[in-house]
């Protein structure tokens, strides 16, 4: 049964992969974005760029009804934040502009709300043991405070509107179109830099973006995924050591890993006040991703080697 669903964030990293998916399915498409841009053939935009989504009720379009959303905007995490109050800032977007996009979707018929949230809104590293759908969250910095805030209130809003909220929280996302960090690796590589990675054997949960977009179908179509929360991964951990040298053999170059103890890039982190960031890349995190498997019957349907194959192609192909 085809539907009509609303993305926001739709012309994003992970929004036109999400619409690519829906639009596959049969359904009918509307992306809500900030301003106009190239989304993918037959996706309906509605540009709207007031901020945190506000009078987003008011400005409905007459003829826009929906049978479910997929909210993937957000004020997404930045390694330096300058805003005055950061954590106002993101409870701004993350927490009262989800529930404007949720209560304006509503009254337009909207049954279903899938929030695709973070990883971060647990934790920022897991402790020898994958993390849970069920551990007890303690995130660590304003980005995944308002993410976790936000999930509990939409589950909050569905408890009294009867609204079904789905909650979605995915590892770091790579893939054709990635950015941030995961390209910066893939540059690196690519022009043969040599990087201190190869004394690395922490593992960290991925999920390529055409695995996290299908996943999202499923919990808009699933009566099954009703309230539910799911960690979302391509169910395979790399080290990143591992995956420099996947990536290395995608691109075509060689794998310049040098091995550098994890003490001492602790150290240089220290020294040069950037211990968050190689903590991060030195540190554990990993996902127990088998609760949407069991619940859902959903199971990746594409391996690593083919979403690093797709993003290194793409790599080649741009840069």
């Amino acid at each position: 049964m085809t539907q009509r669903v609303l993305v926001t964030g739709a012309n994003g990293f992970v929004g036109k992969a999400v619409c690519k998916a829906l639009l596959q399915r049969g359904d009918s498409v509307t992306g809500l974005v900030r301003r106009a841009e190239t989304g993918e053939p037959g996706v309906r935009e509605w540009c709207f760029d007031a901020a945190d989504f506000e009078n987003l009720e008011a400005r409905w379009p007459a003829d826009l009804s929906c049978d479910a959303v997929i909210h993937l905007a957000a004020r997404v995490h930045m390694m330096r934040d300058t805003t005055a109050d950061p954590l106002a800032a993101y409870r701004a977007t993350n927490v009262t502009g989800a529930l404007r996009v949720a209560g304006a979707a509503r009254r337009a018929g909207a049954r279903r709300f899938v929030f695709v949230s973070s990883i971060k809104a647990v934790a920022e590293s897991s402790a020898g043991w994958p993390i849970a759908e069920t551990d007890q969250p303690a995130p660590t910095d304003p980005y995944g405070i308002s993410k976790l805030e936000a999930e509990r209130a939409l589950i909050d809003y569905g408890a009294r509107s009867g609204m079904e909220i789905v909650i979605v929280r995915p590892p770091l996302v790579y893939g054709p179109g990635v950015r941030a960090n995961f390209l910066q690796l893939m540059s690196a590589i690519a022009r043969g830099i040599p990087l201190p990675l190869g004394a690395i054997d922490a593992r960290r949960s991925l999920v390529f973006v055409d695995n996290l977009a299908d996943a999202l179908v499923h919990c808009t179509t699933d009566p099954r995924a009703a309230g539910q929360t799911f960690n979302v991964t391509d169910g395979r951990d790399l080290s990143v050591a591992e995956l420099a040298r996947a990536l290395a053999t995608q691109l075509h170059a060689p794998a310049r890993l040098v091995r550098v103890p994890v003490a001492v890039l602790r150290l240089a982190g220290r020294i040069t006040g950037r211990s968050a960031p190689i903590d991060r890349l030195i540190g554990e995190l990993r996902l127990d991703s088998s609760h949407i498997c069991e619940r859902l019957g959903w199971y990746p349907p594409h391996t690593v080697e083919h979403g690093l194959l797709e993003t290194a192609a793409w790599y080649r192909a741009t840069h």
